[in-house]
């Protein structure tokens, strides 16, 4: 399994992009917001993902690429989600990022991922559903509360308990959420922007 390619950019198509890696391209599907981050013929570093589908015909192996790792998490997030495909996950990234995704789950906003060529309100619905499904198990257990030197205990029914239950809801730990959220401006700022501040912190 590949973790990440590090290579020349060697060519864009639509939602496409081939990684040159000492002489072999890599054909890596990807969202728009990655592809606007490249340009051919300039190194880049992609976190991947294989798909391989045995429901086919013949067995089809694809490689998916991203830009950060954020990216990548939400991208495994989705294609877990009944009835959502690497396409569909695909087509969501390509309308929202990370940090929207994430505030669209917790704010039940089914419009915001509607938004993506080929998502219907039945896969909206699905989506906000289980992965909200996951975020209350993980409460339960006290997954995004966090405290200890020098972190304070994040305060329920705050915008701060939402930023952190959306980045629970992409796979981060209580810790590292509580440690990334320290210093921001929660009065000033929107939820989907503590998000991705957040993000920006904890992939540095």
């Amino acid at each position: 399994m590949f973790y990440y390619l590090n290579g020349t950019v060697a060519e864009i198509e639509a939602n496409l992009a081939v990684i040159d890696c000492g002489g072999v391209g890599y054909a890596c599907a990807t969202t728009n917001y990655t592809l606007a981050q490249l340009k051919k013929g300039e190194l880049a570093k992609l976190y991947t993902y294989m798909n391989i589908n045995t429901n086919a015909k013949d067995d089809v192996v694809e490689l998916f690429g991203f830009a950060s790792q954020s990216e990548l998490k939400s991208f495994k997030m989705l294609i877990n989600v009944n009835g959502v495909g690497p396409r569909a996950a695909l087509s969501i990234l390509s309308s929202t990022t990370p940090s929207g995704l994430a505030a669209s789950i917790v704010t039940e906003d089914e419009k915001a991922l509607m938004a993506a060529p080929g998502i219907g309100k039945k896969i909206a619905q699905r989506i906000i559903l289980e992965l909200k499904d996951k975020l209350t198990k993980e409460q339960a257990a006290g997954g995004y509360i966090a405290g200890g030197a020098d972190i304070p205990v994040i305060r329920k029914d705050s915008k701060a308990s939402e930023a952190s239950a959306a980045l629970t809801v992409l796979g981060y730990g209580g810790q590292e959420i509580a440690a990334a959220l320290r210093g921001i401006d929660m009065e000033k700022l929107s939820l989907e922007e503590i998000i991705r501040q957040a993000l920006k912190q904890m992939v540095r």
